[in-house]
């Protein structure tokens, strides 16, 4: 058992719960395919950083965190990809935009997102993330002591994260569930798609251009 386990659960807890790229996609995948997409989607995210993990445990993300040019190229994919995402969740809000809306009933969205399209979605997202190879490489080194096994504990580590990132989005799915007769309400629905698609459409900008 890693001795820096307590302090690196912690750490993961806050770090899984702050806002970013992944609850966004999830947030609008969810107003399409209610929460078995939110669902399908943090599980393709969590399948993201389990690739990204295995990567920097057996080095290859160090090798690919070392070019400049490889790291550019995958920063500026992500980017796009946030950018078309979000992009196109904010034309589909637009061009929606005339439709009757139901003051009293639930609106029945025409794109409904399968698990297999959201699913693609996060490990997409999470493939095209620099940032994540970044985290690998210098957030699970802090937390193996001298003496312990590098490839044993940043096995449990990862595990530890990958644990708490499913607990999330399981956690996050149900309570979008339970409020989902409220946001998918015409009116609703609309703010949300146009918060979440301008979210990312930012995040994906902030990307590109941040050194």
């Amino acid at each position: 058992m890693p001795s820096q386990l307590v302090p690196f659960l912690l750490f993961v807890i806050v770090l899984t719960i702050v806002p970013g790229p992944d609850l966004a996609l999830g947030l609008r995948n969810s107003l399409r395919g209610g929460t078995s997409a939110m669902w399908w989607t943090g599980l393709g995210c969590c399948s993201g950083l389990l690739v990204h993990a295995v990567a920097s445990v057996v080095g290859l993300s160090a090798l690919f965190a070392a070019s400049a040019q490889a790291y550019m190229v995958l920063k500026l994919a992500g980017a796009a990809y946030l950018v078309w995402l979000g992009g196109s969740t904010l034309w589909k809000s637009w061009r929606n935009r005339h439709e009757p809306v139901a003051l009293d009933l639930p609106a029945a969205p025409k794109t409904a997102i399968d698990r297999r399209t959201a699913f693609r979605q996060g490990l997409v997202s999470n493939l095209l993330n620099p940032k994540i190879i970044l985290l690998f490489l210098t957030l699970l080194p802090q937390f193996i002591s001298p003496g312990e096994s590098r490839i044993v504990t940043s096995a449990v580590l990862t595990l530890v994260f990958l644990v708490v990132a499913l607990v999330w989005w399981r956690v996050t799915s149900w309570l979008v569930g339970a409020m989902r007769a409220v946001l998918t309400r015409k009116r609703v629905m609309q703010v949300l798609e146009r918060v979440t698609g301008g979210v990312m459409v930012a995040l994906g900008l902030r990307v590109a251009v941040e050194s």
